[in-house]
């Protein structure tokens, strides 16, 4: 695990084999059991990808409260946090690539997290994330990104078990799913303690069927070095 500055300077960790490996079939199997259409949701899902429903189901609430995401998560926020989403992705074979964007903090910069739990192997082949590092914190002088431009991405790769944790100011990306081979992952969405009432308003248009009134310290879960 980097080190805390690092973190805070790269915008994200990539925490290698932060799901136990014994979890992964039964998460893959609430993944395929909570696929819904398009249509289901609430509001209707790009066709490109595969959505599931599944944040009631007692693994997936286990994996989001594991003490390493919990660590890093409350490193990039820096206060009490609270979860607030989590939902099952996957690009569909020809589906999946997006244009380099950022998901964009709520009320100040480092107040939301994003965290994607890769189920499957995952690669430039079956549409791995993007991202491009140190992307979140832009210079006061600095030019507009221009997110058309790829020259600085970077396309990850890995197996079946890590976790990418990451500050949503950070420029990062979908890919094309070109194999078609499994790429699913549970996308989980932390916030700063003070937008509770804002993400609450919306719950409803997300999904959202968990409890969401725990809150986590980052004292709790310290983030350190290996």
């Amino acid at each position: 695990m980097p080190h805390h500055q690092q973190l805070h300077q790269a915008g994200y960790a990539l925490l290698r084999q932060a799901i136990p490996t014994q979890w992964l079939d039964e998460l893959r199997r609430l993944f395929e059991a909570g696929v819904k259409p398009s249509e289901d949701w609430p509001v209707p899902r790009a066709r490109d990808w595969r959505h599931a429903q599944l944040d009631g189901a007692a693994a997936v609430q286990a994996v989001c409260r594991l003490p390493q995401v919990l660590a890093a998560v409350g490193a990039l926020i820096g206060e009490r946090f609270f979860l607030y989403q989590v939902e099952g992705r996957a690009p569909v074979a020809g589906g999946g690539h997006q244009r380099l964007h950022r998901d964009l903090s709520a009320q100040r910069p480092g107040d939301t997290v994003g965290v994607m739990v890769y189920l499957d192997d995952y690669g430039p082949d079956n549409g791995a994330t993007r991202i491009v590092p140190c992307s979140h914190r832009p210079a006061p002088d600095a030019p507009p990104f221009d997110f058309s431009d790829e020259s600085r991405s970077v396309q990850l790769s890995g197996r079946a078990g890590d976790a990418l944790v990451f500050d949503v100011d950070l420029v990062h990306a979908g890919s094309l799913n070109a194999s078609g081979a499994p790429r699913r992952a549970l996308l989980i969405g932390y916030a700063a303690d003070p937008l509770y009432a804002v993400f609450e308003e919306t719950a409803h248009l997300r999904g959202v069927q968990m409890d969401t009134q725990q809150r986590f310290e980052p004292s709790d879960y310290p983030f350190t070095t290996p």
